[in-house]
């Protein structure tokens, strides 16, 4: 994910949530992160935590909430106020995605401040019919398999996503199947992650491509193939900071030392084309590529750029297109 894809994801599920569950506020992301593990599927190639509560307490969460919710996300924000969804309830979730026929498929776990009478009690009076799976009612906010649903587990917990998605996780969470505990890399990332941020996530395989295809889709006149560039990385760790600036910190496993120096050197060469394109775009301002730090260590490569508030929104004219 990518800071734009990262946030935006952060507005939009936060807003999603608040339907599925209701926790008291002690609920940490270590609950959520062992939640994924045991009830997200073995096919999850990337997993994400976010805590929109933290992201609220920020005087600058309406810039970001606006900059960050593109027109797949607005759709589904204007679906959600079928079950009568309020924002500010939501305390955090855990997002997973698994590779897709067009897009990858999204689907997740959160914590809030509902109750599932409440949620019962808003879908009764749309005359929404439930979809039994796996015992228990879910409530889809569109027609199709790919649609969205949710199902609320019990009042402090909820789940969401395809019926199909919701199948494969409601029978991993009840050991009908493998889940992602079954996959040693990801219990061990997970254990790696910076907790203390309000965003934070790990990603394997083709996840990491795609990450970085969204968080760095600008790249001027040269024009990269991503699955290429990060074949030779088994997996992403990534946290975002926010605060007076914005903060993303990355670090990426690789197979070999020398294959992490080759990528060191790919992402030096890109810092250098982004500083070209920003001057270009927008000349007289602030520079963010310019404080961009490239680190390398035996087989990890590290990435840290801090980013201002004024600079995201300038770039909003070179962002992609999210999941």
């Amino acid at each position: 994910m990518n800071i734009r894809l990262t946030m935006k994801m952060t507005f939009l599920l936060g807003t999603l949530a608040v339907t599925l569950v209701a926790l008291p506020g002690a609920a940490r992301a270590q609950d959520l992160a062992k939640e994924a593990l045991s009830g997200f599927p073995t096919q999850t190639i990337r997993l994400e935590f976010s805590s929109p509560a933290k992201l609220r307490g920020l005087p600058n969460y309406g810039t970001l909430r606006q900059r960050y919710i593109g027109p797949r996300l607005r759709k589904l924000v204007d679906e959600l106020g079928q079950l009568g969804i309020r924002e500010e309830d939501i305390s955090g979730f855990v997002l997973g995605w698994q590779p897709g026929s067009a897009e990858m498929a999204l689907y997740g776990f959160a914590i809030g401040r509902f109750s599932a009478q409440a949620i019962t009690e808003s879908a009764e009076q749309r005359n929404m019919t439930s979809t039994p799976v796996a015992g228990k009612p879910a409530y889809c906010l569109e027609a199709g398999l790919a649609g969205t649903c949710v199902v609320v587990l019990q009042d402090s917990l909820g789940a969401f996503g395809s019926l199909t998605a919701l199948t494969s996780m409601l029978e991993a969470r009840d050991g009908l199947l493998p889940s992602l505990s079954s996959d040693k890399r990801f219990p061990s990332l997970v254990a790696g992650a910076d907790k203390d941020a309000p965003i934070w996530g790990v990603a394997v395989g083709p996840a990491v491509a795609d990450w970085f295809r969204g968080w760095m889709p600008n790249q001027g006149n040269l024009k990269l193939d991503w699955s290429k560039v990060f074949a030779d990385v088994n997996s992403l760790t990534y946290s975002v900071a926010a605060g007076d600036n914005v903060t993303l910190g990355l670090k990426m496993d690789c197979k070999s030392s020398e294959s992490a120096a080759s990528l060191r050197q790919v992402l030096e060469g890109l810092k250098l084309v982004q500083q070209i394109a920003w001057d270009s775009q927008n000349p007289g301002k602030p520079n963010p590529y310019q404080t961009m730090n490239v680190g390398l260590e035996s087989n990890q490569v590290s990435l840290k750029l801090t980013t201002g508030y004024s600079e995201l929104e300038l770039a909003s004219g070179a962002a992609g297109t999210a999941n």
